[in-house]
């Protein structure tokens, strides 16, 4: 049998996470929100990267994306807040957070994306990871993102049974309950999920 691994994603809003409970309470990973657009920085990043590596959950971090903005200095600003909190090591993860299309149209979206996800990669060495929902996918946001492994909000579906939107055919992450905090789940085991960042394309 599979094994199936427990996650959390954190940002602002949750203020003060207690990351010894949540490492006692069973959760393998986790990642917490970094930055928006190019100059917004999550003030608790510091403190949930630290508590996060201190309590060995696998690290990941993660930008919300503005797609009105540019997407290499969106990039490179979302880095530079990882690098002020202690920066990247072997195994932690990276994502785009692909919710918002700024009034723009999918084809627009969809470019900034890609163009971000390419920059973010050939500075960090490290492959990202797509956020995104099932209607916002359908819709056409994420063409050509298929490459990159994808972390699906899906509650509607069981836990570990997502539906999988185009143009993705599996997925790497489910996010299944928002609450009290947002729940993930990842189908393998701790060295299968740190490998998600390399590039085995």
């Amino acid at each position: 049998m599979k094994r199936i691994l427990s996650g959390i994603d954190v940002s602002n809003w949750q203020g003060r996470v207690d990351w010894a409970a949540h490492a006692r309470d069973g959760v393998d990973f986790a990642f917490a929100k970094a930055s928006e657009g190019g100059t917004f920085t999550d003030k608790w990043f510091a403190r949930n990267w630290a508590g996060m590596r201190e309590n060995w959950l696998v690290c990941g971090a993660y930008h919300f994306a503005r797609p009105k903005g540019d997407p290499a200095d969106q990039a490179r600003h979302f880095l530079g807040v990882i690098s002020s909190a202690g920066g990247l090591r072997r195994g932690d993860l990276i994502a785009l957070d692909l919710e918002s299309a700024d009034g723009l149209p999918p084809a627009r979206v969809a470019r900034f994306a890609r163009r971000w996800c390419h920059v973010a990669e050939r500075i960090s060495g490290v492959r990202p990871l797509v956020y995104t929902f099932l209607s916002f996918a359908r819709a056409g946001n994420c063409s050509g993102l298929e490459g990159y492994p994808l972390w699906i909000s899906c509650p509607s579906k069981p836990e570990g049974e997502p539906a999988v939107p185009p143009p993705w055919r599996t997925w790497h992450i489910h996010q299944h309950a928002h609450s009290p905090v947002d729940r993930n789940v990842f189908a393998g085991s701790r060295r299968q999920l740190t490998s998600l960042g390399l590039d085995n394309r």
